[in-house]
């Protein structure tokens, strides 16, 4: 059974840090894309990264890049994404997902992340 379990999330203020953590299991993950999504209060979905299976190759939604960063162990099993420079627009849920960007699969409760002064 597919199981991803997220982490890391919090209240900061507008150009603090936070550092995002989702543990998987139930899967080779080694052998998976993995993505990070988010849901602000109200909207749908919205693709935030997404890593390849050995952490070479990484893409970004415009609305995060120079600011964010994923990245993955796989002797963990576990997908990071370091949160810089937050900004109010950046609070949501965050989900890490299974797959890349056009085919995922998410599972997980997600970590809800507010910036707030």
């Amino acid at each position: 059974e597919v199981q991803l379990v997220e982490s890391g999330g919090g209240l900061v203020q507008p150009g603090g840090s936070l550092k995002l953590s989702c543990a998987a299991s139930g899967f080779t993950f080694s052998s998976y894309v993995m993505t990070w999504v988010r849901q602000a209060p109200g909207k749908g979905l919205d693709w935030v990264s997404t890593i390849t299976s050995g952490g070479g190759v990484t893409a970004y939604a415009d609305s995060v890049k120079g600011r964010f960063t994923i990245s993955r162990d796989n002797t963990k099993n576990t997908l990071y994404l370091q949160m810089n420079s937050l900004k109010p627009e950046d609070t949501a849920v965050y989900y890490c997902a299974k797959g890349p960007r056009s085919n995922y699969y998410r599972d997980g409760q997600g970590t809800q992340v507010t910036v707030s002064s």
